[in-house]
């Protein structure tokens, strides 16, 4: 799951909701509507290196 800042408590009710507790999200900055697509680039290399720890623990 990947979610931004701002949503992180809404992702999480959600998890609840869900039963999926131990689902780890990946929380990028907010906005990401009013970014360039240099900017979201950016933040895909953020996303992506999150996903890695999330997927591939160390």
């Amino acid at each position: 799951m990947i979610v931004t800042d701002a949503f992180l408590h809404e992702a999480d009710m959600q998890r609840t909701a869900l039963g999926a507790e131990l689902l780890q999200p990946v929380v990028i900055p907010h906005p990401l509507s009013t970014l360039t697509a240099g900017e979201i680039a950016a933040r895909a290399v953020v996303a992506a290196a999150g996903i890695r720890r999330v997927m591939i623990p160390a």
